[in-house]
């Protein structure tokens, strides 16, 4: 059902790097890439983009506001999570399981505060 998800920034080059280097462990590459908006996906599936607001004001964290981003194994996790951190990305709660232990995430923040996670989910464990 979802298409793509975007998120603001407040410096377009900066959250690209930071994007290009975090997606590259997970295969996903630049789709489209204009000035004002960039999408990454791995081909399969909802894309993720950046963007310079439109009205021009500054990019804003919305309270409550998260993406989740799908990873194939608990290690994934672990590795991608360790890779936004290396990146500059801040803790918002460290690899583990969550709940009955079927559900597995890392959640974080980008680099203009925007809230994510990569989760993987095996509802056998």
């Amino acid at each position: 059902m979802i298409g793509y998800t975007t998120v603001g920034t407040n410096d377009m080059e900066k959250a690209a790097a930071f994007y290009d280097a975090l997606f590259a462990e997970m295969g996903a590459k630049r789709t489209m890439d204009y000035d004002m908006f960039k999408v990454w996906s791995t081909g399969d599936g909802a894309g993720f983009s950046i963007t310079l607001p439109f009205n021009q004001e500054a990019a804003t964290v919305g309270n409550g506001v998260m993406i989740a981003l799908t990873a194939d194994s608990p290690e994934t996790v672990d590795r991608l999570h360790a890779k936004a951190m290396e990146l500059g990305a801040t803790d918002e709660g460290a690899p583990g399981p969550r709940g009955d232990g079927a559900f597995y995430a890392g959640y974080f923040r980008d680099l203009d505060g925007n809230k994510l996670n990569f989760f993987h989910y095996n509802p056998a464990a």
